[in-house]
């Protein structure tokens, strides 16, 4: 948690983890050949952004780390886009292969929700992670809806409107409504256990999920990359809790 320094004129950062991605070093452009084979977890810097811009002090997760000792030193958590989770999470059996999936990925960020349920630590999911936080709660997900997947937009490009609850964490930080972008293919269907749906789209899909009673927040669309990110108040709202 942030403490004040000796001096008493400034404070410490609140430490924000940030997870990301598996690939191998054959993955990577302008790599050497001799590290093909060789691991390498990476993250998009936008997310780092945000939280800086909202005060924080991003740290990235590596997939090794063991996920009690991560949340331990941290004051709160992003769980970040990515890849499908495995459908024999919530069930299921694999509808699509437009992804590959990540089981090591989704073993780790399931251990850092198993932790940090124990403890006051806030935590917000963006796309992925909030279809990871849905599903460690037992709800399940919609495995293709391809509408939603406007993976021919640019990034920025604000492709629908989100309707939110009235008196929710989301409206308070949004207003009634608002205009955000889509990258995903997937959606939320059978809502997780302690979660609420506190935002839609037109069509119904949940964009938005909020605890009953911890600080876990969750949207699907990508606040990272729209212009507004250095003023989101999606990431002030991660910083402020964990102060």
């Amino acid at each position: 948690s942030s403490l004040d320094t000796d001096c008493g004129c400034s404070m410490k950062r609140p430490v924000i983890g940030i997870t990301g991605k598996r690939r191998f070093g054959r993955d990577l452009a302008g790599n050497w050949s001799s590290m093909s084979d060789s691991s390498a977890d990476v993250f998009w810097v936008m997310y780092a952004e945000g939280i800086l811009s909202a005060g924080g002090f991003p740290v990235f997760l590596p997939i090794d780390v063991d996920p009690v000792d991560a949340i331990d030193n941290l004051d709160g958590l992003l769980l970040t886009g990515g890849t499908d989770i495995e459908p024999k999470h919530y069930g299921e059996t694999s509808d699509t292969d437009l992804f590959p999936y990540e089981p090591v990925r989704d073993e780790f960020e399931f251990g850092l929700l198993d932790a940090v349920v124990q403890t006051p630590l806030p935590v917000l999911g963006i796309c992925r992670g909030h279809q990871v936080i849905n599903v460690h709660s037992g709800g399940s997900l919609n495995q293709h809806v391809p509408e939603h997947a406007a993976f021919d937009q640019t990034i920025t490009t604000r492709f629908h409107e989100v309707v939110f609850e009235n008196g929710s964490e989301l409206s308070h930080l949004y207003g009634p409504k608002c205009e955000v972008n889509s990258f995903h293919h997937q959606t939320v269907d059978r809502v997780g256990e302690g979660l609420e749906a506190t935002a839609r789209a037109k069509d119904g899909a949940i964009e938005g999920l909020e605890h009953k009673d911890l600080p876990i927040l969750s949207v699907q669309w990508h606040p990272e990359m729209l212009s507004t990110r250095p003023t989101d108040p999606i990431f002030s709202w991660l910083v402020t809790n964990a102060s």
